[in-house]
């Protein structure tokens, strides 16, 4: 049963490293005077087990996890202060959302506001 505890203890430790505030934040991107944060959603799940064996049999232990990311918006911080942006459709990339958002913002600091979905 070590192993089966070592085992899980690394997998834990793994998840402690990847689950953190860092990892839901994206690096900031400056650009004329807007940042944008992206944000993104990540779930998991893992598992472990293990036998200790027979006489007829090993002992056997193994580990198993999956997980994902997909973005979810992003916070605006310009000129007009700071609001959140979210994803729209199932398929929109972090690439796309952030260059709309910046696209966006740097409309608004032009007083440009026909590419700005708010009118």
């Amino acid at each position: 049963m070590d192993d089966v505890e070592k085992l899980l203890k690394g997998t834990v430790e793994e998840l402690d490293r990847l689950l953190n505030a860092k990892n839901v934040l994206g690096a900031p991107i400056e650009r004329d005077g807007a940042t944008v944060i992206p944000l993104v959603s990540f779930g998991f799940g893992f598992g472990a087990g293990g036998s200790a064996g027979t006489e007829k049999s090993g002992a056997a232990t193994g580990t198993g996890a999956g997980g994902g990311v997909k973005p979810v918006g992003a916070i605006i911080i310009d000129d007009h202060g700071a609001r959140v942006e979210e994803v729209r459709g199932a398929v929109t990339t972090i690439a796309d959302m952030v260059a709309d958002a910046a696209a966006k913002a740097m409309a608004r600091r032009r007083g440009d506001r026909t590419n700005d979905d708010a009118g």
